[in-house]
């Protein structure tokens, strides 16, 4: 097995967690044990960790049990020699919530992890409650020119580990400037761990090519006889997924809503962390039937 690093957490409430899940070392992360409301699942996006949620899971975890893996080839997760796909991906969350015997959960992905949270839906819709899609991918065909680049086959896999360090760095702070220093830095560190790159190219190149996104969620949403409710929360300013792909889902599907967060970019959770609270808040806790 890959080394991995070992995660730091200065909060002695936050739980790290390790599990063999589908031949992946899982790491993820436990907050809060009130059932009061479902377990919440919190999934990032790509290059991303579990640590993007960090300035919102206290609020989240007042009255709700948070659980934040560490998506497969991403943060203190394993990097395995696998497809890397986005089913796949779904499959390993799906595996994780029968170790763990959740019978169902709400659920909220940002990017990337909107994506998961999508493919999660058609894997396994008797689990999922209520879903949150969060500046989510997998909604349409544009996307930013970065994720299209690195989706050319090979180039990437083969040539872009020695770059996953500094080369994250630039393409992050070129990507969206809300993301801090300390975050940046954190990603750089984690994601220079040996396979990141393959990750990487293997997971946008299943979802991405040069044209866009190739993946889109509309068109299988009939094979899900009873739809739970959706949530799309988007910046208006986000120039890696447009806000126009929530709003097309919300025209064609029923029981969906989109809570538009102004003057806001791709990562609301780091730029107005408490607007997405309440909004979170608001959509999770409506009362909704729940099978604990």
């Amino acid at each position: 097995m890959e080394a991995i690093l070992q995660p730091v957490s200065a909060d002695q409430s936050t739980k790290h967690c390790y599990a063999d899940v589908g031949g992946v070392n899982l790491h993820w992360i436990e907050i809060g044990d009130s059932d009061a409301n479902p377990p919440l699942i919190l999934l990032h996006g790509l290059s991303d960790c579990y640590s993007t949620w960090k300035h919102i899971t206290a609020d989240l975890a007042r009255d709700r049990r948070l659980l934040i893996p560490d998506l497969p080839g991403h943060g203190y997760s394993a990097r395995p020699d696998a497809s890397y796909g986005i089913q796949w991906h779904a499959s390993i969350i799906a595996q994780w919530l029968d170790l763990l015997d959740f019978q169902q959960v709400d659920c909220a992905g940002h990017s990337f992890g909107g994506g998961v949270a999508q493919m999660l839906l058609l894997e396994c819709p008797q689990r999922i409650r209520k879903l949150a899609l969060l500046s989510s991918g997998g909604l349409g065909r544009e996307v930013a020119f970065e994720l299209r680049l690195a989706s050319i086959p090979w180039i990437f896999e083969k040539l872009g580990q020695p770059f996953m360090a500094t080369g994250m760095l630039m393409a992050l702070w070129h990507i969206d400037d809300s993301l801090s220093k300390e975050h940046i830095t954190e990603l750089c560190k984690i994601n220079s761990q040996k396979g990141s790159a393959r990750a990487l190219a293997r997971t946008v190149g299943d979802v991405i090519n040069w044209r866009g996104q190739t993946r889109g969620f509309s068109e299988r949403a009939h094979e899900i006889a009873d739809m739970p409710p959706i949530g799309l929360f988007w910046g208006d300013l986000d120039r890696i997924i447009p806000i126009a792909h929530a709003r097309k889902l919300v025209e064609a599907l029923d029981d969906t809503s989109l809570e538009v967060f102004e003057g806001c970019g791709h990562f609301p959770h780091h730029e107005q962390p408490q607007c997405v609270v309440v909004a979170f808040r608001d959509f999770f806790n409506t009362p909704a039937d729940y099978v604990g």
